[in-house]
């Protein structure tokens, strides 16, 4: 079931976020504490809420039960007809159980539903070839992720 995310969750949607960066996320910080503590704390309550409050701004869930799953879409400062999915994350325990697929199919339907026709987004190493298998190209601007290395992609919704 995917769905909005609500505001009395978003302890446990952080926790999620920071389970899947430490658990699942290897191949991007490599167990290094000093690349994985800001990553987690960008992802906050607090963050979280900012993202669930603005009006430019979806934050959605994967909760066949318990959250399996979180992810985020903007459209604040793009390009007329664009959209960009903002964060896309699995519980550890969820990995490869299709809840991080129909959760990604979900934004790219709400973008969508929002007059975008093309999204954006910046892939880690670890979910470069789950975002290709799911029909997201290499784009050739410039990569992202702050501190870690990112892979720009693009895909057109309609």
């Amino acid at each position: 079931m995917i769905r909005p995310a609500r505001p009395e969750e978003l302890a446990v949607l952080s926790a999620v976020i920071g389970a899947s960066i430490t658990a699942l996320c290897r191949a991007d910080h490599h167990g290094d504490p000093d690349r994985i503590k800001p990553w987690v704390a960008s992802n906050s309550p607090m963050t979280l809420a900012s993202i669930l409050n603005h009006p430019e701004q979806r934050l959605f869930v994967a909760a066949p039960e318990d959250v399996a799953a979180v992810g985020g879409i903007d459209w604040r400062a793009q390009p007329d007809g664009q959209g960009r999915i903002r964060l896309l994350f699995a519980a550890p325990e969820a990995q490869g159980k299709g809840c991080g697929r129909a959760l990604l199919t979900a934004l790219e339907d709400e973008l969508r539903a929002l007059g975008r026709v093309e999204a954006r987004l910046t892939a880690t190493n670890t979910a470069l070839a789950f975002y290709r298998s799911q029909g997201w190209q290499m784009d050739d601007r410039a990569g992202g992720g702050g501190w870690l290395l990112g892979h720009p992609l693009r895909k057109r919704l309609i």
